[in-house]
């Protein structure tokens, strides 16, 4: 399982490097051509790096009723690349004819591209794939699990962050949804400092957020989890419960004030789809970033699950949780050892936030009470306390989200999950890998 976890993530990244061609810029570029080509029918050829650079080449053929089919191409340049925010601005359009001026690309963007009907011009890219055909239903199924990839990577690792500390402590802390937000600011702040210092590939913007995202969320875990975990000593878990809601309403707060309330935006990047499989005209397809992200989920929890089996912490962290005294009489030292997995679990919500912006753009200060509530049900039917079953937990939120949204009304998807979490209380409260009966707590 490790190495599997391992080479999606190298594959992943390896791949994400490979591309080359930007899909927003893409989608700029063939907007263009119905402008250039008024009244006929586009089809879209090829598109390829361009011959200087931030560039791209688009060739294509124009059927027109009254002339024989046209074979074209043009060459359209972009002000930036990357993670950069107005890496989409185009700065000049050629053909087979010449260069456009510069007054006649103003107004091919002033009065067409940042139009409602230039949006809408997009011919599209004729598909050459040549990959498996299967069924309808099928197509459509695999899609959705595809899709479904990132979002559960984001609950399992959420997830996982509940499960450290509650296997070790028997608290909950709500605050890791507002972790996970806060790491999605440092992954943004991160990234821009990378930029700012000259950096214009989107790997290095990544993993200078991935750094950051780790460092934020880690430290202001344990600081947050030293005063609601660590100093409330009562035998009653509830104080501690309610200091973590205030901790929650004090991260959110905190993030508004200094993010501001607008929520900041990274820009797409290797979104172009990949082809798996086809039903007649509809493609499956997975883009780059879905494997980046989904690739460094799995490694993150693959490498969590080898830390806490094989570690001199992992022994203390399981010895502690089965039995806290006679672990402080073989020598494990409570306090440290409870500072450290709030470090842990702050960095993998911090990691979970960095996934959601590089697979959804950004996060709102307030954004991350949805991913921590439901990361907290995705435990709970897991198997509280359990590592792997948090893991497992988080995949069937993920994957019962996605599908309903596919076939059932997505209005109710929401009321269907509560529903559920009842269901579990109910019949299996020690959730999927634990006991059915809560106590002792399933470690």
């Amino acid at each position: 399982m490790w190495r599997l976890a391992a080479f999606l993530l190298a594959s992943g990244l390896l791949s994400a490097c490979t591309v080359a061609i930007d899909a927003e810029q893409t989608r700029v570029c063939r907007s263009a051509l119905p402008a250039l080509n008024p009244g006929g029918v586009i089809t879209v050829e090829r598109v390829r790096e361009g011959p200087v650079p931030r560039s791209l080449r688009i060739d294509y053929s124009v059927a027109s009723a009254d002339r024989p089919v046209l074979e074209r191409f043009a060459i359209c340049q972009f002000a930036a690349e990357g993670l950069s925010p107005n890496k989409a601005e185009l700065t000049g359009l050629g053909t087979e004819e010449g260069p456009l001026s510069g007054a006649s690309l103003y107004l091919l963007k002033r009065y067409y591209l940042d139009t409602p009907e230039g949006m809408a011009g997009d011919p599209g890219s004729r598909s050459a794939a040549d990959v498996a055909e299967i069924p309808p239903a099928a197509a459509y199924w695999l899609q959705q699990v595809l899709v479904s990839l990132p979002r559960t990577a984001i609950y399992a690792l959420l997830s996982v962050a509940f499960a450290l500390i509650f296997g070790l402590s028997g608290r909950i802390n709500l605050a890791f949804g507002e972790l996970a937000a806060i790491g999605s600011a440092a992954t943004i702040a991160g990234a821009s400092i990378a930029l700012g210092s000259g950096a214009t590939s989107p790997l290095t913007g990544l993993a200078a957020g991935l750094a950051a995202a780790l460092f934020a969320g880690a430290s202001h875990s344990a600081v947050g989890g030293y005063f609601t975990i660590g100093r409330i000593t009562a035998a009653s878990s509830q104080p501690s419960l309610i200091a973590t809601v205030g901790l929650s309403l004090f991260l959110m707060e905190y993030l508004r004030l200094v993010q501001s309330p607008v929520t900041v935006w990274l820009p797409p990047i290797w979104s172009e789809a990949w082809p798996f499989a086809r039903a007649q005209d509809f493609l499956v397809s997975l883009t780059p970033i879905t494997a980046v992200t989904t690739g460094i989920g799995a490694a993150a929890a693959t490498s969590l699950l080898w830390l806490v089996q094989t570690t001199s912490f992992g022994r203390a962290w399981r010895a502690y949780a089965d039995d806290p005294k006679a672990a402080a009489l073989l020598g494990v030292n409570g306090p440290r050892l409870l500072i450290q997995t709030l470090a842990l679990a702050g960095a993998m919500a911090g990691l979970s936030g960095m996934l959601i912006v590089a697979q959804y753009g950004g996060l709102g200060f307030a954004g991350g009470f949805q991913y921590g509530l439901k990361a907290l049900i995705a435990a709970i039917i897991g198997g509280i306390g359990s590592i792997p079953g948090a893991m497992l937990g988080g995949f069937a939120v993920g994957l019962f989200e996605t599908l309903w949204s596919a076939y059932l009304p997505i209005e109710l998807r929401d009321m269907a999950l509560y529903g559920a979490l009842v269901v579990f209380l109910i019949f299996r409260p020690g959730g999927l890998l634990g006991f059915r009966d809560p106590t002792p707590r399933p470690v």
